[in-house]
């Protein structure tokens, strides 16, 4: 028993801790080949999203999110709140390895066969945290309010205006009393972190219920839950994540140091003339092809493509030499993918026309 005046050992206070937190409850077993990068790279993502979290509320507090005072506001963020540039930046890189990530993240779940039988609902709430945070990326990019921020705002409305009453809310048809850019921005920070959150812990449960998926060797096939299985143990494994996500950090502020985060020019309503971000780019030739219609169309497609790998590839072998066939057709659509993203990105944008969006 610890007497309140004697001086409490480093073991002391971990067991005064463990005694209070349960923390010791962390040690449960995790298979060894966890710890390596390919297997934390989700828990990498998660860390990129708390260096999110915590530097877009810094950000929030100097930024004003109406038409009329949104680009201002980023400019004094960067040239006179208190390390506001800094933060900006870090904000804006974190975003971006955050989208590498979790597509690193998805392409080994998908590689090793981890979304099978009994892991397929993870993988639909993994689909979707993917599909939410391309949403923060486009929310985040109209927030700027530059150039190219009005240009999002503009496919946002012209997209909301093509689902007919479904898309009601991304026009300011919702409602006159808020501009549209405001309600993006409540959506950038309430409705989709509360999303994200939920979506993360269902996520992170059916981690632990399931167990670490085995790993793809050549006679690996999917079968029961593996909870609480192997050698290593799970504090360890928290151990080699906070490693990885303070090597994440330092990447990110050593970025934000040595690149720090653009702003263009005050966005002019109407017309378009910047190219959308790199995780946008495969899709803005199907914009040149065929309208919004295109660019709604094919973004549609690839998701409902990855809903359905769970449902199509239902053998029960998990190396990737048992499953060539869709391995191939995966290949090829990645392949197709990174072809149009370099073609836009080599591209010279034209000046076009896009519907008013300023409100």
């Amino acid at each position: 028993m610890v007497m309140p005046n004697q001086p409490v050992s480093r073991n002391g206070f971990w067991r005064v801790l463990d005694e209070r937190l349960g923390l010791s409850g962390l040690a449960y077993p995790v298979p060894a080949y966890s710890n390596t990068l390919p297997y934390v790279l989700g828990g990498i993502t998660l860390f990129g999203f708390i260096i999110l979290v915590v530097t877009g509320i810094l950000l929030a507090q100097f930024y004003h999110p109406h038409p009329a005072d949104a680009h201002e506001s980023v400019i004094y963020i960067i040239a006179e709140a208190p390390l506001g540039d800094f933060i900006r930046s870090i904000h804006f890189w974190a975003a971006k390895l955050v989208v590498i990530t979790a597509l690193l993240h998805l392409i080994r779940v998908f590689a090793s066969g981890s979304f099978k039988r009994p892991r397929e609902v993870n993988w639909l709430v993994g689909v979707t945290l993917l599909a939410l945070t391309l949403g923060f990326v486009f929310t985040g990019t109209v927030l700027k309010w530059d150039q190219e921020g009005v240009e999002a705002l503009g496919h946002n409305r012209e997209i909301g205006e093509l689902l007919g009453s479904i898309g009601t809310w991304f026009t300011g048809e919702f409602t006159r009393s808020v501009p549209l850019l405001t309600r993006l921005y409540l959506g950038h920070v309430s409705l989709m972190p509360v999303l994200l959150v939920l979506l993360v812990i269902v996520h992170l449960y059916l981690v632990k219920q399931l167990g670490i998926s085995p790993r793809a060797t050549a006679n690996a096939t999917s079968g029961p839950p593996t909870k609480e299985q192997g050698v290593s143990r799970f504090n360890v494994h928290l151990k080699r994540l906070t490693g990885y996500g303070l090597l994440l950090l330092a990447l990110v502020g050593t970025l934000a140091l040595l690149l720090p985060a653009p702003l263009g020019q005050a966005g002019v309503p109407g017309v378009e003339v910047t190219k959308p971000p790199w995780m946008f780019l495969p899709f803005y030739p199907f914009e040149d092809w065929s309208g919004i219609n295109g660019l709604l169309i094919s973004g549609g497609v690839l998701f409902l493509l990855l809903t359905l790998v769970p449902f199509v590839d239902r053998s029960p072998w998990l190396s990737p030499r048992k499953r060539r066939w869709i391995i191939l057709v995966a290949t090829v659509l990645l392949v197709v993918l990174i072809v149009l993203g370099m073609s836009a990105w080599l591209s010279t944008p034209e000046v076009e026309h896009l519907l008013e969006s300023a409100s």
